[in-house]
């Protein structure tokens, strides 16, 4: 029998297994102590990523706390996910790729239309599949925040803009984010096509939970 490389070192049992189909939402009570991996199943894949507090509403991922507390945009091994109260949601213990992005956003057909055109106003966006899951636990927009864009490659140059460009990802890599409270994970597989983050192809993605 053949071992399942996408859960090697993963220490416990696991709670949970799906894969997120492309361009689609996901959400999941993660408890303290459970260790959440992402996969990237095919490579070049942007993950967009939320996190709430399961016991307050009103605390929810704050990418100003989390740059701030560490001094470096970049999300990398030991980074630590602050709240707006400036606590520590989830750390990430381990990553496959060198860093990922806190600063790029989630397209919304609003920004599709700015950036792309009128013609790609209808296109599904993250921001839709941020309203879609939040509405399971009675969020609204007013309750999406900037986000975690997971393997999503957003340099910043010297002179201060920032590019998006092809992932640095690859078939079977993967996050690892430690629960350091219980949170509510929210996730779009992001549905982008027009720019690079994707390799304008957008895949599934694997969500493995560890206790």
């Amino acid at each position: 029998m053949t071992a399942d490389p996408h859960i090697a070192g993963l220490s416990g049992s696991i709670v949970h297994d799906e894969v997120v189909p492309a361009r689609a939402p996901w959400l999941h009570h993660i408890a303290a102590g459970q260790t959440l991996r992402i996969v990237d199943l095919e490579g070049n894949q942007a993950v967009d990523f939320l996190l709430y507090s399961a016991a307050d509403d009103s605390e929810r991922y704050s990418a100003q706390d989390t740059v701030s507390a560490q001094g470096n945009l970049f999300l990398r091994t030991g980074t630590i996910l602050r709240s707006n109260e400036g606590r520590p949601m989830m750390t990430i213990t381990a990553t496959a790729v060198d860093y990922h992005d806190t600063i790029g956003g989630a397209c919304s057909c609003e920004s599709n239309t700015l950036r792309y055109g009128h013609h790609t106003k209808s296109q599904h966006a993250c921001v839709d599949n941020f309203l879609e899951a939040n509405l399971i636990e009675g969020r609204s927009k007013r309750d999406i925040v900037s986000n975690i864009n997971f393997f999503m490659n957003v340099p910043v140059e010297e002179d201060g803009s920032l590019g998006i460009v092809d992932g640095i990802s690859a078939p079977g890599l993967t996050v690892d984010l430690r629960a350091e409270m219980d949170v509510i994970v929210v996730v779009s597989n992001c549905p982008q096509i027009n720019n690079p983050c994707n390799g304008f192809n957008p895949t599934p993605v694997r969500m493995i939970v560890a206790a």
